[in-house]
């Protein structure tokens, strides 16, 4: 699609990436006898080494507490150790979108227009905030009833996780360093690694949740308490978006 075409000096660094990645993703190099035909024939064909090497770097970085661990943390303190660990499957969801999107180049799309990615921002700080109202002003005894319901803390952690731009522009930032057109097409690929790096994240975000929850349970008799820290939690999430 771009092939052979020089990229004009006047547009940003960002946007030339972009180009870059989807003229790699939509037009693997690739002959078509030569492609995988099943992902279970791609994992085989990877390299160990490249692929240690990859999960290693995910476990690592994923237990660097982020922005989705001090989520399903607040959801532990607020709703005890199930609503931490479901809230940390519905961050791994999140991921899942994130590297679907990735795949299909849409990710690079949006981070080739600011606007996007101001929309996306400004939309995942205002949800938080509206999380950390709802905390905030929950009464004692019934904090539990809200993020500890099973499909709410899922579906939560999902539109934390989906309305993150941060986390879209480190898929298409940290992905493909592991990727090789050699080995066929570069989508499949990206969801082998992505479903592999949001596995890892999923299991490690979820287990910060439940033991989050397990200590918000030792002090449930001081849950008005424990709600205003989750909705402290909530807000210096918002603030770290905007931010950042």
């Amino acid at each position: 699609m771009w092939r052979g075409q020089l990229v004009p000096p006047q547009r940003p660094l960002t946007r030339n990436i972009c180009l870059v990645w989807l003229a790699h993703v939509c037009e693997p190099t690739v002959p078509s006898n030569c492609r995988p035909a099943l992902m279970w024939d791609l994992i085989f064909s990877f390299p160990p080494d490249r692929l240690l090497t990859f999960l290693a770097a995910g476990i690592v970085l994923n237990l660097t507490p982020g922005s989705d661990v001090i989520f399903a943390t607040a959801c532990g303190i607020s709703g005890g150790p199930r609503a931490g660990a479901v809230a940390g499957l519905g961050v791994g969801l999140g991921g899942l979108w994130h590297v679907g999107l990735a795949a299909l180049g849409i990710s690079a799309l949006i981070a080739a227009h600011p606007a996007a990615l101001a929309v996306l921002k400004w939309g995942g700080a205002a949800y938080l905030l509206y999380l950390a109202w709802g905390s905030w002003h929950a009464r004692p005894g019934r904090g539990a009833k809200g993020i500890a319901t099973p499909w709410k803390a899922i579906w939560r952690g999902f539109l934390t996780n989906a309305l993150n731009p941060k986390v879209a522009l480190f898929v298409i930032a940290f992905l493909p360093q592991f990727t090789d057109p050699a080995l066929g097409p570069i989508w499949q690929q990206i969801v082998l690694l992505g479903g592999l790096f949001t596995l890892t994240g999923t299991l490690v975000t979820a287990g910060y949740g439940a033991l989050a929850g397990v200590a918000g349970a030792a002090l449930a008799r001081r849950m008005s308490v424990l709600n205003r820290i989750a909705a402290g939690l909530f807000g210096l999430l918002a603030l770290r978006l905007l931010w950042h």
